[in-house]
């Protein structure tokens, strides 16, 4: 069984970019209920299906699988629900941690957020100065949900 666990904050500063270099993200959803949303990726030249489960506080059944990013590109531009989800993730270490900054592009433009990954919903982690508001409880900043509701569009 795949469980994840994760914090999200929205982010204050870009001095992010100076830590890590960052990665191209395409992705879209086959299905974007919240009970179970399976989701269609490419990370830059691969690609990934991953099935995730209903969250409960900040965890969640998750399971991914490696797809040929051919499938992957087909699966984005002909069944996927639209917008695609565009954007550039980094990858910051930090101690034990590592936290993923994604900064949207097309219809989320504007909008930068950062997830830490935790063994345990209590676990102590460093936060980072560029690392604002918490946003893990609310389904806005949700991927799947950027997609029916973008933040270009939010008021």
């Amino acid at each position: 069984m795949g469980q994840e666990i994760e914090r999200k904050f929205l982010v204050t500063a870009t001095t992010y970019r100076e830590l890590a270099e960052g990665t191209h993200y395409k992705q879209g959803y086959l299905n974007s209920q919240k009970e179970r949303v399976v989701r269609v990726r490419t990370i830059d030249e691969t690609g990934y299906m991953t099935v995730k489960g209903i969250t409960k506080g900040a965890t969640r059944l998750e399971y991914e699988y490696k797809i040929p990013a051919k499938d992957a590109d087909e699966l984005l531009e002909q069944l996927c629900e639209q917008p695609i989800i565009d954007k550039h993730r980094y990858k910051v270490p930090m101690g034990d941690f590592v936290w993923e900054i994604d900064e949207f592009h097309g219809e989320n433009d504007g909008l930068t957020v950062a997830e830490v990954e935790l063994l345990s919903e209590d676990q102590e982690f460093p936060k980072p100065e560029w690392i604002g508001e918490e946003v893990t409880g609310d389904p806005r900043y949700y991927n799947s949900n950027l997609i029916a509701n973008p933040y270009t569009k939010w008021k």
